[in-house]
Parts: structure tokens; C-alpha cells; sequence
């Protein structure tokens, strides 16, 4: 299959029913909601070992006992002696099981950020390989996890493992050449960094198209690298086309990244990146490689156009998120009063630093640029909601992490903001439709974990599971219209109306 044939599939295959396939991308943006539970928890434990043992109240005793407000900003000496008055009343804080409980949190992240990865891997692969059969992806990608992510573990921590070993042999090769002499050590440190460089580009390519292959080839680790191997060897060409293709995007992404950064519009571009340009890119190489094991029948366009199909999807998103919300009150009700409370605790915990450490709406505001800010509200909160909600599908502790998260730290930065009509002014134009977004999200995440444990106990067959995956994924892009009213509203109407009367 040539390359033009390939990329028609692909966005054929994009087109027709991507709620059938993106809804696994968008779990993948919650793999940090999901990992940043190890830190989560070790936080807390170190709240506790403070809090029980006393040193958190020998911090607020002192604290209470000094003057905590700021000297001019414009004196940067004061600010420098002030600091340093207030850094014996922290010493409390240094403490060996804190910090043991911190690097534990740390590795515990990295490793939930590694199994989530594999598992969430494993999924989009199989949806991928089932949508490219006109199966129906959710249900084949639920299966995919279960029964494939060991294997897509296996696969990268091959990858991760051969990388290491190039690396340290050439570091050691050239290491030997120095001390034999200095001249031959140049040499050999070219050619080693030549060589290292070619072998390492072989070892990406052939893992690029071993995903694929594990799902295919229905192989293991060991399979599917011979199978990609095999691939390469006998298509060059379709594989140096995809090369070009996937570096070139992400050459673009980057390049957009960069230039969007000035206008804000970093957190669309990683979004845009993690639900389109992904799936893109997992459905090219799958299609070339399924092509030359003759398993694969790309599906055709749709009839619709682009624009019948976007406007399509925006009027179904708004249905299908109106209609959660009527569905499940009690689910909504739970997430409101816990994100309530966590606002609160966020407020009694930042108390003892009030004055210390205070936050200001109007310095926030200061260098506002209306239609930068708009685009950087609506991708940072449209991602944060998606991810909130996707991670509920790690069995719901996720969804309810970053709710109370977000209201811990909400409920910190209103106790220690110097102005508090101004950020409540600030914030009721656009809160009205932002609020309810997140606590919406919330509300999914819970739901998503809830149906999950039901699917892993047996009690939910997995055409089931895949039908409220493919609504959460209708919900989502209804949050999504919901967030750009907030966005264009706090970037245009929020930071001024207010100002002439307070």
C-alpha cells in the first residue's frame, strides 16, 4: 500500500465514528491524573507525620509571633531579609521520615505513570487494529487491556533497556579509548556517536511498528519485534515514508507549540496533539503494517462532510452532557459537596500562611491580553475536565483525587488572596458555566470508575463498558462547549466589568 493510500485510510478511518476510538485517547491524557495519586498520598502522609507529631503546630506558634507582611517588592534586600526572618519558623519541616515518605510518593508515581502508560497503550492499539476491520474499537479495546498490557510493558522496557545498553557502550568504549590515548578517544568517540546514533534510530523504528505488530500478530514481545524487523525488511519504503511523516509532525507540533505559546495556546496544541495527531499516527503505521500482513480493510469516508459532521457532533456533545446530568443527580450532588468541602480544607490549611504568602487577582491581571488568555483558559480547563473524568476509569479514586485537589487548592488561593471581592467578582461571570463543568467531569469520572468496577467484576459485559465509554466521549465534548462560553467570558468580559466599582 502506497503512502497516499495510507493516510486516506487513516483519516477515513478518523472520520467514521471516532467515538468508537478517540475515547482511549482521551484516557491517555489522564495518565498524570492517574500516576500523581503516589505523590497524592505521600503528601498527605507527610501532613499527618506533621500534624501528629507536633511540628506543624510549632510552625504556626512562630508564625503566629512574627510579622508576616511583605516589604515593598521594589527592595529587593528587605524581601532577602524578610525571607531569611521567616525560614527558622519552617525548620520544624526539615525531617527525615518527610522526606523518605516523598521519595517513596515519587517512585510511586513513576511506576503508576508506567502501568497506566502500558495498559492505556494496549487499548488504543487494539481499538485501533478493530476499527481497521469495521469492528467496533471500544469493545475490542477493552479487551486489549485486559489481556495485553504485560505485553506492551514487556515491549517498552525492551526498548528502554536496549537504549540504556547502547548508550553505556559506547559510553565505555570510548571511555577505554581515552585512557589509551586522547587522540584515538576523538576517533573513537565520532564513530561511536555516528554508529550509536544509526543503531538507535533502527531500534526506534522497528518498536514503532512493533505495537502494532503485538496486536496484528497477536504476539508477544519477542514476535512482534521479529514481525516489525520483518516488515522494514521487506517495505523500506513505507517504513522511511512513515519516519518522515511522524517526524515531520512532530517536528510541526513542536514548531506550533513554540509559536502558539505567545498566544496561549500551548495547552490546545498538547490536547490537539494527544486526541488527533496520536490515534493519526497509531492508525498510519497500523494501516501499513496490517496491509502487509493482509489483516486489515480500512473502512471507506463518510458520507457527511466535515462541517455536517462537526456541527453534528457539537449539537449530539450537548444532548448527550445535558442528558448525564439529568440521569445521575445523586452522582452530581456527591461531587458538589465533596468539591465544597475540599474548598473549605483548602482554606483552613492555607490560614496559617495567610499574609505570608498572599495571592492577588489584580497582579494576576496585570499583563492580561484578552484573546491570549481566552485560548489558554479554554485548553487548560477542557483538558483538566477530560482527564478528571477519564480517570475515573482507574476505579474512580483518580476522579475524586483531582476533585479534591482542585478544591484544596481553590479554597488556598481565596484564603490567601488580598482582595477577595475582586476574585469573587472576578470569577461569578464565567464561574457560572465553568463551575458547573468541572463538577460535571467530576460526576463522569465517578461514573466511569463506578462502571469499571463493575465491568472488572463481571457483573457489566463489555459492550456494555464500551457504551458508556463512547457516551462519556459525547459528555466530554459537550464539557467542551460549555468551557469555551466560560473561556470567552473570562477573557473578555471577567477582568474588567468589575473594576470601576470595586
Amino acid at each position: 500500500m502506497d503512502l497516499s493510500t495510507a493516510v486516506t485510510a487513516t483519516v477515513s478511518t478518523l472520520r467514521r465514528r471516532p467515538a468508537d476510538l478517540l475515547p482511549f485517547y482521551l484516557l491517555g491524557t489522564a495518565v498524570p491524573v492517574i500516576a500523581r495519586l503516589g505523590l497524592l498520598v505521600a503528601l498527605g502522609g507527610v501532613y499527618l507525620h506533621f500534624e501528629l507529631s507536633g511540628r506543624l503546630g510549632e510552625v504556626r506558634d512562630t508564625l503566629a509571633g512574627v510579622d508576616l507582611t511583605p516589604p515593598d517588592a521594589e527592595n529587593p534586600e528587605a524581601i532577602e531579609q524578610w525571607a531569611e526572618g521567616l525560614l527558622p519558623a519552617f525548620e520544624p519541616l526539615f525531617s527525615l521520615t518527610a522526606g523518605l515518605l516523598l521519595v517513596t510518593g515519587v517512585i510511586a508515581t513513576v511506576l503508576l505513570a508506567i502501568l497506566a502508560y502500558a495498559a492505556i497503550s494496549a487499548g488504543q492499539m487494539s481499538a485501533v487494529v478493530a476499527r481497521l476491520r469495521d469492528e467496533r474499537g471500544l469493545t475490542a479495546g477493552i479487551a486489549g487491556t485486559r489481556d495485553r498490557w504485560l505485553t506492551f510493558l514487556g515491549l517498552y522496557l525492551a526498548e528502554f533497556l536496549l537504549w540504556v545498553g547502547v548508550l553505556l557502550l559506547a559510553s565505555l568504549v570510548v571511555g577505554v579509548a581515552f585512557v589509551v590515548n586522547p587522540f584515538l578517544g576523538a576517533i573513537v568517540a565520532l564513530g561511536a556517536f555516528l554508529l550509536g546514533a544509526v543503531v538507535l534510530v533502527a531500534v526506534r523504528i522497528v518498536f514503532a511498528f512493533a505495537p502494532a505488530a503485538i496486536v496484528v500478530d497477536d504476539a508477544g514481545v519477542l514476535g512482534a519485534v521479529d514481525g516489525a524487523g520483518g516488515f522494514i525488511r521487506s517495505n523500506p519504503a513505507d517504513a522511511a515514508a512513515y519516519l518522515v511523516v511522524a517526524v515531520g509532525v512532530v517536528v510541526a507540533i513542536a514548531s506550533a507549540a513554540s509559536a502558539l505559546a505567545f498566544l496561549g495556546g500551548g495547552a490546545v496544541v498538547a490536547l490537539v496533539s494527544a486526541v488527533v495527531v496520536a490515534p493519526a499516527l497509531d492508525l498510519l503505521k497500523t494501516v501499513l503494517y496490517g496491509d502487509y500482513r493482509g489483516t486489515v480493510d480500512p473502512v471507506g469516508p463518510p458520507e457527511a462532510s466535515l462541517r455536517g459532521q462537526f456541527t453534528g457532533g457539537i449539537r449530539r456533545g450537548w444532548r448527550a452532557m445535558v442528558g448525564f446530568v439529568f440521569r445521575t443527580p445523586g452522582t452530581h450532588l456527591f461531587v458538589v459537596a465533596l468539591g465544597v468541602g475540599s474548598g473549605a480544607l483548602g482554606w483552613m490549611l492555607a490560614e496559617p500562611f495567610v499574609g505570608a504568602v498572599p495571592t492577588s487577582i489584580e497582579a494576576r491581571l496585570a499583563d492580561h491580553i484578552a484573546p491570549v488568555a481566552t485560548l489558554e483558559f479554554f485548553g487548560n480547563n477542557w483538558s483538566v475536565a477530560i482527564s478528571t473524568a477519564f480517570g475515573g476509569v482507574a476505579l474512580v479514586i483518580p476522579a475524586l483525587s483531582a476533585i479534591v485537589f482542585n478544591g484544596v487548592v481553590l479554597g488556598g488561593v481565596a484564603a490567601l488572596e488580598v482582595n477577595l471581592p475582586a476574585l469573587v467578582a472576578f470569577v461569578v461571570p464565567h464561574g457560572i458555566f465553568e463551575i458547573p463543568a468541572i463538577f460535571i467531569a467530576g460526576a463522569l469520572g465517578v461514573h466511569l470508575g463506578r462502571v469499571s468496577w463493575r465491568t472488572f467484576r463481571g457483573r457489566l459485559s463489555r459492550e456494555g463498558f464500551a457504551d458508556v465509554l463512547e457516551n462519556a466521549f459525547w459528555v466530554a465534548m459537550g464539557l467542551g462547549i460549555l468551557l469555551a462560553i466560560a473561556a470567552v467570558i473570562e477573557g473578555f468580559i471577567s477582568p474588567y466589568y468589575w473594576q470601576p466599582f470595586l
